[in-house]
């Protein structure tokens, strides 16, 4: 990956609806090449896909927790079923595994304070292996979805 590329990449996660030739325009480059660099930056996996970043307050989800997770049961085949469950459910924004405790990090949405009450005694809770459920709930985020930055190779000495 060279700057061209870094900077593609830099202005697709700013702007993921760009056009190729306005893109092209941003990194001094003809549309053709430019395609042909988003093409391969997609074909290797640097860029995974394109959606949306939707509110989730204008689909009426505007109630945000956090919630930590620790396991009574860590085998390989409990983990593995508690994490396809949590990949089930809809109100899962972002699950992290971490070292140390609690063994994983939550970060859901619902409607309100009932509607996440349920959701984490009924359905996170009740999951495979959990031994203990904590939360604490969001008052206002920050930072969300912030670029990621695209920093240059490092030069050997």
């Amino acid at each position: 990956m060279d700057a061209t590329d870094r900077q593609i990449l830099t202005h697709l996660q700013r702007e993921g609806r760009i056009s190729i030739n306005d893109l092209a325009e941003r990194v001094n480059l003809t549309s053709a090449p430019t395609s042909r660099r988003v093409r391969e930056l997609e074909r290797s996996g640097a860029i995974r896909g394109y959606r949306a970043d939707v509110d989730p307050a204008a689909l009426g989800l505007g109630f945000e927790a956090l919630v930590h997770v620790t396991m009574n049961l860590e085998d390989t085949a409990t983990l593995a079923e508690f994490e396809r469950a949590l990949a089930q459910i809809p109100e899962m924004r972002h699950a992290e595994r971490l070292f140390g405790d609690p063994d994983y990090l939550l970060r859901v949405v619902a409607r309100d304070i009932e509607d996440f009450a349920d959701l984490r005694d009924q359905r996170i809770a009740a999951l495979p292996g959990v031994g203990q459920v904590t939360s604490t709930i969001v008052m206002r985020t920050i930072v969300d979805n912030q670029p990621l930055p695209t920093p240059r190779e490092r030069r050997r000495r």
